[in-house]
């Protein structure tokens, strides 16, 4: 199967720089943009918005939330909302966040994995339209339903690398996000984890979706013919979604989204 090929605006970007970049993403028919939350930068939510009104066809990515910070019903509203505005334009990522981070705003639980399992299990049920009661170590919900859920619930994933927190994304969500900085044969071990989650899954996994989308960066002057071959590594390795960012902070973005779309993809098998 063609892997999805994706490009990344990175939070270290300023904002005012997202309506370009997006726009031509879009014109030159790039599948899917991926943008991600970082403390203290911006914002996944408003980034993904402005990328869904100001286009008509890119997909949008969110990689991750940093569950932490955020009450799990005020996400799920969130997204409801993205989805049923832009449906079928959406993937959502939730993790662990920087522990340090969630230190600096009193967020920093004792049992990130705990946390995670919750808020990713209320999370999940909260989109697919169902009512929530749940009293956790951290996440407490009674009687929760959202009003307006998504008419098809947007893939919600699970951002991480070690073992359990892989294991977790197979088991409760649709799919893992694997950071920058791992090489296709750390992606296969990760496909493995991943699975022995699903095999765990509740009700079993037929049918569930095995998303597996991975973060690689690269110079933004490598030739196009280097860059699909590095994506159909990883393809192989079993990643479905290669997302790309330009290693130079001052990368000319607009022209590496068309470079990926326009030479990339046409490469890659």
């Amino acid at each position: 199967m063609t892997p999805t090929l994706a490009a990344i605006f990175t939070p270290d970007q300023p904002p005012e720089r997202l309506g370009a970049v997006a726009s031509a993403a879009d014109a030159a028919g790039l599948a899917q943009l991926w943008i991600w939350e970082d403390c203290f930068k911006e914002s996944g939510i408003a980034t993904a918005t402005a990328i869904l009104a100001s286009t008509s066809q890119v997909t949008v990515g969110i990689g991750l939330l940093p569950v932490p910070l955020r009450n799990v019903a005020l996400t799920a509203m969130e997204i409801a909302t993205l989805a049923r505005l832009f449906p079928g334009r959406l993937t959502v990522g939730v993790g662990h966040g920087v522990l340090d981070w969630m230190g600096q705003v009193g967020a920093r639980v004792d049992s990130p994995m705990t946390l995670l399992r919750e808020y990713t299990a209320a999370l999940y049920s909260l989109l697919q339209g169902r009512t929530v009661t749940t009293h956790g170590r951290y996440v407490h919900l009674d009687q929760v339903a959202l009003d307006w859920p998504p008419v098809v619930a947007p893939p919600l994933l699970v951002g991480g690398i070690r073992p359990r927190t892989v294991s977790l994304a197979g088991e409760l969500a649709d799919g893992v996000i694997i950071p920058g900085g791992n090489s296709p044969a750390d992606v296969r071990a990760a496909v493995g984890h991943f699975r022995s989650g699903r095999d765990a899954r509740p009700g079993g996994a037929a049918g569930a979706r095995e998303d597996v989308v991975v973060f690689v960066g690269v110079p933004d002057d490598r030739p196009a013919a280097d860059v699909a071959a590095t994506v159909s590594e990883y393809a192989r390795a079993g990643a479905t979604h290669i997302a790309i960012s330009a290693a130079q902070d001052d990368a000319d973005l607009e022209r590496f989204v068309g470079f990926l779309a326009r030479e990339v993809s046409p490469l890659v098998s």
